[in-house]
């Protein structure tokens, strides 16, 4: 599979050059439609322009912790049963702590007039639901940082920072993609705005 993911790579950013050729090709030659050309300069400057802006999407936020979590939780042995005393103690204190977790996130969203709830008191939408990917995250890379300690994966702090950064590596292809697909997405919505509009 790791073979594939630069061919597929390349195809996206031939899709995205394509785009480009149809773009202007169409506009030029339907110029009363609502095509309009990536390579006229009312495109370029929207591509320059708004790059930044449809990238920095949440999603690409929750690509990058949950990467995190994914680096330490490999790391941290969770995955890996052993029946050892030490790993036995991990595994407890670690299922104490996650009751904690939840416990915490209950009384945050549960109770009435909770925290977390939206203004009319609904789980969803609410800061919560928004946030329920980073709450995830977060309550992985904890968990795993703390099992991998108690479990004697990880004896320094240093080792929780270079297990973050493995899944930053691992997970950095779907960064990639991530990238190329918004790219080609924003470029269709923006040649033909109706084409991807939300009825």
């Amino acid at each position: 599979m790791k073979r594939l993911l630069p061919h597929i790579a390349a195809a996206l950013v031939a899709v995205q050059l394509l785009i480009i050729f149809v773009s202007w090709l169409l506009s030029a030659a339907y110029p009363t439609s609502e095509l309009r050309s990536l390579l006229s300069s009312e495109g370029l400057r929207w591509f320059f322009g708004q790059f930044n802006m449809f990238l920095s999407r949440p999603l690409l936020v929750d690509l990058l912790l949950l990467s995190m979590a994914w680096g330490v939780l490999r790391k941290s042995g969770m995955l890996s049963y052993r029946s050892s005393y030490r790993e036995s103690r991990a595994r407890m204190m670690t299922l104490f702590l996650l009751a904690v977790y939840i416990g915490v996130l209950l009384l945050l969203t549960v109770i009435p007039h909770a925290v977390l709830l939206s203004a009319t008191g609904h789980l969803w939408p609410s800061p919560f639901s928004r946030s329920i990917v980073s709450v995830v995250a977060f309550t992985v890379l904890s968990l795993s940082a703390f099992y991998g300690t108690i479990a004697g994966y990880f004896n320094t702090i240093a080792d929780v920072y270079h297990a973050v950064l493995y899944g930053i590596r691992e997970g950095a292809p779907l960064l990639l993609f991530y990238v190329l697909l918004m790219q080609i997405v924003e470029s269709l919505h923006f040649v033909c705005p109706s084409l991807l509009a939300i009825p």
